[in-house]
């Protein structure tokens, strides 16, 4: 039986890479294989890949540029981890996916829903993920959550925008939840973290009834 593709997306300091371990968890819990992933990377080459948007140096990378490293990034992942191992049964859970192209550089660097659309239907033709959670909070709590977390280190490239940027990206996050119900479930964030869990596992927990159906 085909794994489960489940994907979480949200601002800077929702909590993704907290709450993912928790879905890990419950999961194998289950005795249900489980892969845990991110975007972009995922991969030996789609880490490097991810590293040049992060970090491109002293090169300017443009809003195109960017969004096509992003892309490129994803057609490994989905070649050579994504794909293989949802054939083999396995569940994958995936920090970030398209969604994120759509409200970050759709939204956030003002690209074209249009082109990014076009790059999806190339790069993953009918896949999509089976279960989407939006972890959704006011930016400035994100933004503050994020600073905090990082300490000392410099910020990335993304961290480092404005907070318009980042209402731009929220806007977009829940203009997508809207459109898509079925499979984007939208996980009120900001709150404390067992609450956001029990959420999140009321969610699975369905999911998982489903597939013994």
């Amino acid at each position: 039986m085909r794994g489960k593709f489940i994907t979480l997306e949200g601002l800077e300091g929702s909590g993704k890479s907290t709450q993912i371990a928790v879905l890990e968890q419950h999961l194998k819990e289950r005795g249900i294989p489980v892969v845990v992933t991110r975007e972009p990377g995922g991969t030996p080459l789609a880490e490097r890949l991810r590293e040049i948007v992060l970090n491109p140096g002293q090169e300017r990378i443009s809003p195109v540029s960017e969004l096509l490293i992003m892309f490129a990034a994803r057609a490994v992942h989905l070649d050579n981890l994504i794909r293989p191992q949802l054939e083999q049964g396995t569940w994958i859970l995936c920090d970030r996916f398209t969604d994120a192209s759509f409200a970050y550089q759709g939204a956030g660097r003002g690209i074209s829903e249009e082109f990014i659309a076009t790059l999806e239907m190339l790069v993953q033709g009918a896949l999509q993920p089976d279960l989407t959670y939006l972890l959704d909070l006011p930016v400035n709590v994100g933004l503050k959550r994020a600073a905090a977390r990082r300490g000392r280190s410099a910020p990335d490239r993304f961290e480092q925008e404005d907070p318009a940027f980042f209402e731009r990206v929220r806007a977009r996050f829940l203009e997508l939840a809207r459109r898509h119900r079925q499979r984007i479930k939208v996980i009120d964030a900001d709150r404390p973290q067992a609450e956001v869990s029990a959420a999140l596992l009321k969610t699975l927990d369905a999911l998982l009834d489903s597939v013994k159906q």
